[in-house]
């Protein structure tokens, strides 16, 4: 292994699954600007739109996590468009 080219800065940190609310706290490198108490500790906060325990492939449901307003966009969009007339 090369030396000097990983991190030194390794460090507790908290990521926050926004779509069901849960919590992995494991150690990172990645910038922060929110902290959050966890049991009377203060570790960084790092928010994630899906992690394992919110993807299909992992929790074996489906469910739609829209935290852009992605659908609703396109739903907004294409509300008037007709399909095309079949032959």
């Amino acid at each position: 292994m090369k030396k000097g080219i990983h991190p030194e800065n390794y460090r507790p940190v908290v990521f926050k699954d926004l779509s069901d609310d849960s919590l992995v706290i494991t150690k990172s490198t990645v910038n922060t600007r929110e902290t959050i108490t966890v049991d009377g500790v203060e570790y960084p906060l790092y928010k994630v739109e899906i992690s394992s325990s919110s993807h299909p492939f992992y929790t074996g449901k489906m469910k739609l996590v829209d935290t852009a307003g992605r659908v609703d966009k396109f739903m907004s969009r294409y509300k008037n468009h007709r399909p095309a007339a079949q032959v």
